[in-house]
């Protein structure tokens, strides 16, 4: 378990936190608290000196983590793009297991609390991003990696850029949801909104994973059928993810409903947040849904390779419609969690629709082309192969 800990705005949701990691004696009395299971960003604006000297050494052992990821997420696509989808799968497994083990070793039976916490991730992280590189370089992927070379470096430029630009993209949208919390610690009971946007946020980010990784798939599944020239095959699979995305969405939505009045009940023992995370179960369960497809259409912009293009999108919707609006409601208008969270969402809203506007009005056939192009500038081969159509699908054709 990860988290960013600002405290008494949520002293409740703090001492959760350092009882889960065996370390109770950690004080956790600065002036704002953020408990957000998943971010491995630690926050320090406005701790006490006490509490930032606790947190350097997490920093310190944190670290190497973010090299892992650098190294993770170029393997991960790579190893997508070849289907060893289950090869990843067994790997991050194992990673988990060891994950687990030296979890309970270091926190619970050493009481090295977050810095045990932080070696643990560490640890495994590097165990996930090694196992996928020993499975590379052993040659289990022949027909993609014949080695290291120089030619990896030829037209490096335009590689870079679309680089940035996906980074960007995803910097603008991860970092609204973190500005969420921010905005509930202007409000008059900073205590209570904290606590509450931290809890849905928490549950919004397990139930999104779901759809990162239909997100991973999309992109990597939109990205090949473009390259081998098969716009059709390209369309017939975005509609397919999008619509079981929003039945699972549907799901979710029909699940945070009927347990409004429960699902706060494990984070806290505080009736107050409890009965605020209830007061919020509408426009979260509006979230969930909204999530449930944001996720699918950003991975087909990104197999499609217009990651500027949802960059500035993100940034307009979110950063000049979202955050504002929900500063307006929240602060001005005195709807406190439930303004914020619809700012939120009216900001989701709008940037999925305009997504699912340009998917509708995109040409995949020159989307296609231009694929292709890239394929043969950047030195692979393009086998252009016939159409296919739903009953080739039908009767288990290769798509």
């Amino acid at each position: 378990m990860r988290a960013s800990i600002w405290s008494k705005t949520a002293r409740h949701v703090g001492n959760l936190y350092a009882t889960i990691m065996g370390d109770p004696e950690l004080d956790l009395c600065s002036d704002v608290a953020n408990l957000h299971m998943g971010n491995p960003n630690f926050e320090i604006f406005w701790a006490e000196r006490r509490d930032c000297e606790a947190r350097r050494d997490v920093f310190a052992v944190h670290d190497p983590q973010l090299f892992a990821y650098g190294f993770n997420f170029p393997l991960q696509k790579f190893l997508q793009a070849q289907s060893k989808v289950w090869t990843m799968a067994w790997i991050a497994g194992i990673a988990l297991a060891f994950h687990i083990l030296c979890s309970w070793l270091l926190i619970v039976q050493f009481k090295w609390g977050l810095v045990g916490a932080a070696i643990s991730l560490n640890l495994s992280w590097w165990i996930n991003v090694l196992g996928q590189f020993a499975y590379v370089a052993i040659g289990y992927c022949p027909g993609a990696w014949t080695g290291f070379s120089w030619s990896a470096f030829e037209a490096l430029g335009g590689f870079a850029w679309l680089s940035i630009a996906s980074a960007v993209m995803m910097c603008l949208e991860f970092w609204y949801y973190m500005l969420l919390v921010v905005l509930a610690g202007q409000l008059k009971n900073a205590q209570v909104a904290v606590a509450a946007i931290s809890i849905c946020t928490n549950l919004n980010g397990w139930e999104i994973m779901v759809f990162f990784g239909f997100n991973a798939a999309i992109s990597v599944r939109i990205s090949n059928e473009l390259g081998a020239g098969r716009p059709r095959a390209a369309k017939f699979a975005i509609i397919v993810i999008v619509m079981f995305s929003i039945a699972l969405g549907v799901f979710f939505f029909a699940l945070v409903l009927g347990l409004r009045k429960v699902y706060g009940i494990p984070f806290t023992n505080s009736e107050e947040v409890v009965h605020a995370v209830s007061d919020l179960a509408v426009v979260f369960a509006l979230a969930v849904l909204l999530n449930s497809v944001q996720p699918v259409l950003t991975g087909v912009a990104v197999g499609a390779g217009w990651q500027k293009i949802v960059a500035y999108i993100n940034l307009a919707c979110y950063y000049i419609v979202g955050l504002p609006l929900g500063f307006f409601l929240g602060s001005v208008l005195n709807m406190n969690v439930v303004g914020i969270w619809t700012g939120m969402i009216t900001g989701v809203g709008l940037q999925t629709l305009i997504l699912i506007l340009l998917t509708l009005l995109t040409n995949w056939e020159k989307e296609a082309r231009l694929a292709g192009s890239r394929v043969k500038q950047w030195g692979g081969s393009l086998d252009q192969e016939p159409e296919i159509n739903c009953k080739s699908i039908r009767n288990g054709d290769d798509v």
